[in-house]
C-alpha cells in the first residue's frame, strides 16, 4: 500500500524536476476513482477523503494527505483494507488521477449471543464463581452497513439472567452535505436479580426467592448527529426512561435506590456531546488525540423522580516514540453540577464503561465526582497478516492482520463520595495501580488485552478485556 504510493511519488517528483513547464509546487486532483466497494456507496468513501476533485495539494504534503485519508476510511469500520495511490500524472499541468481501492469487511452478524452480565470477565470468573446463571443467551442481528450508507441496524433478543429486547438504528448523514445524521433506539429489559447496593466497594445482589421479576427498564431515545468536518462530532440527545424495582428493594434493602423509597422512576433527559478525534486507528491508537465532553441534564420538571446534571470529559493522547515503541495517557473526569444525593443507579464513578483503573477490575467506586489518569508505554513485537486462503469460506475473513504489543501500564484516580464513603473505603482517597500486559489486535478493530495488574492494597491478578467493536 505505502510502497506503491512511494514509487508513484518518486516518479511525480522527478517529473516535476525535469518537466520545464511543471515547476508548480502543487498537484491538481483532476479525477478520483473507487474500486472494491461492492455494497458501500461511493459518497460514503469520498466523505472521508481530505480532498475532492478540483482541489490542489502541495507535493510536500501529498503522501501524508493520502495516508490520513486511508486512516479515515479504515476508521469507518467498513473495510479490512484501504489504499490510495495517484496515477496518470499530466506533466504540463500537474494534474493527477487519484485511485482508491478498498476491501470491504463483513457487515452482517446474525449470531447467537452468549454474554456475561457482570461488569467484566474478571468479576464473573473470580467473584461469581463462573456461574452459568449469570449468562445471557439469545440472538443478535447486527448490520453495520444496512443500506450502504454506513447506517447501522441492530435487533436483539436475550434471555437468561436478563430478559431484554432492543432495536437500534443510526444513519451518519441524510443531507446532501453529509453533515447531519440521526440515531434512534428503544429497549425493554427485566431481571429477577439486581445490584441494589455497594458495600466495601463491592456490588451487593438480591434475587427474588419467588423467582419474580424485581427490576424492569424501558427506554426510548433519539439523537441528532452533526459532523461538520472529518474530526469534529456533535450529538444532541433526548431520552425517556421508565424504571421499576420490587417493593422489597425500595422499602427494605435500599430506600435510596430511587430515593424516598420509591419503586418507580420516570425521567426525561437532554444531553449534548462534543468529540474531537484525531486518532490514527480508533480501536487501538498509536498516534493522535481524542477529546470528549458531555453535559447531561436528567429531570426536566415533568416528573419529580430525578434531578441530576453532570459534566463529563475524557482526553486521550497517543505518541509514537520509534517504529516499535509508543506511549500515551488516558484521562477522564466527572463533575456533578447538582450536588444533592442521586439515586443509587445514577451514582457511578469508577468501574463502569471506559472509566476504569488497572488493578481495580473487581471493585467499583461510587461518587458525585471523579478524576483518573492512566499513562502507558507499549512495544510492538509482532506484526503480520495471516492468509487462510480457501480454508476460510468467508472472503472477508481470509486475510487477518494481527499485531501484538507488550505494555507497561499505570493508573491514578480520586473519587469524591459525600454520601456513602462510610461503607466504601476507596472513596475520598488517592488510588493507584498498574502492571504489565499483552495486547492483541486482530483485523483492524478487534482487541484482546491480557493484563497482570495490582492496586494500592497490593492485590494482584490476571485480568482479561475484550473489545470486538461490533
Amino acid at each position: 500500500m505505502k510502497g506503491r504510493r512511494y514509487w508513484s511519488l518518486c516518479v511525480l517528483i522527478l517529473g516535476c524536476v525535469f518537466e520545464v513547464q511543471a515547476q508548480l509546487p502543487f498537484v491538481y486532483v483532476d479525477s478520483i476513482s473507487l474500486e472494491g466497494n461492492r455494497r458501500t456507496r461511493t459518497e460514503v468513501v469520498f466523505r472521508e477523503l481530505l480532498f475532492k476533485e478540483g482541489d490542489s495539494i502541495a507535493i510536500s504534503l501529498l503522501e501524508k494527505t493520502l495516508e490520513q485519508s486511508e486512516q479515515l476510511i479504515m476508521n469507518t469500520g467498513l473495510f479490512n483494507q484501504a489504499s490510495i495511490i495517484f496515477k496518470n500524472w499530466e506533466g504540463s499541468t500537474n494534474k493527477v488521477h487519484i485511485h482508491v481501492e478498498v476491501a470491504e469487511a463483513w457487515f452482517i452478524y446474525p449470531v447467537p449471543v452468549i454474554e456475561l452480565i457482570d461488569r467484566n470477565f474478571n468479576v464473573w470468573w473470580n467473584e461469581q464463581n463462573r456461574s452459568l446463571d449469570r449468562l445471557n443467551f439469545g440472538v443478535e442481528f447486527t448490520h453495520l452497513n444496512f443500506t450502504g450508507r454506513r447506517d447501522k441496524f441492530k435487533l436483539t433478543a436475550k434471555y437468561g439472567y436478563t430478559r431484554s429486547y432492543a432495536a437500534n438504528y443510526s444513519l451518519p448523514f441524510f443531507n446532501k452535505q453529509q453533515t447531519l445524521g440521526f440515531e434512534a433506539e428503544v429497549s425493554f429489559a427485566r431481571n429477577r436479580e439486581l445490584n441494589y447496593l455497594t458495600v466495601g466497594n463491592k456490588q451487593e445482589f438480591f434475587r427474588s426467592p419467588e423467582n419474580e421479576f424485581l427490576y424492569q427498564r424501558f427506554r426510548a431515545e433519539g439523537a441528532l448527529l452533526y459532523r461538520p468536518g472529518h474530526h469534529l462530532f456533535h450529538s444532541f440527545r433526548f431520552r425517556y426512561e421508565q424504571n421499576r424495582v420490587g417493593d422489597i428493594i425500595a422499602q427494605e434493602f435500599n430506600p435510596d435506590f430511587y430515593l424516598g423509597a420509591r419503586n418507580m422512576q420516570r425521567s426525561f433527559t437532554l444531553g449534548y456531546r462534543f468529540v474531537y478525534d484525531r486518532r490514527d486507528v480508533r480501536a487501538y491508537p498509536i498516534q493522535g488525540a481524542l477529546f470528549i465532553t458531555e453535559v447531561t441534564k436528567t429531570g426536566l420538571g415533568i416528573f419529580d423522580d430525578r434531578d441530576g446534571m453532570t459534566l463529563e470529559a475524557n482526553y486521550d493522547f497517543f505518541m509514537p516514540i520509534s517504529r516499535r515503541w509508543s506511549a500515551g495517557v488516558r484521562t477522564g473526569g466527572k463533575l456533578s453540577l447538582i450536588r444533592s444525593r442521586q439515586p443509587y443507579n445514577d451514582y457511578r464513578a469508577v468501574g463502569f464503561n471506559q472509566n476504569n483503573l488497572y488493578g481495580y477490575e473487581l471493585y467499583i467506586i461510587d461518587g458525585l465526582d471523579m478524576a483518573i489518569a492512566r499513562p502507558f508505554i507499549r512495544h510492538k513485537f509482532y506484526e503480520r497478516t495471516w492468509n487462510f486462503g480457501k480454508l476460510m469460506p468467508l472472503k472477508a475473513f481470509r486475510k487477518m492482520p494481527i499485531k501484538m504489543f507488550l505494555s507497561a501500564n499505570s493508573g491514578f484516580g480520586y473519587v469524591h463520595d459525600p454520601y456513602t464513603r462510610d461503607v466504601n473505603p476507596f472513596s475520598d482517597r488517592f488510588l493507584w495501580g498498574g502492571g504489565i500486559g499483552l495486547d492483541i489486535v486482530l483485523f483492524y478493530d478487534k482487541v484482546i488485552q491480557i493484563q497482570y495488574s495490582f492496586n494500592h492494597l497490593w492485590e494482584k491478578g490476571l485480568f482479561l478485556h475484550v473489545n470486538t467493536n461490533i
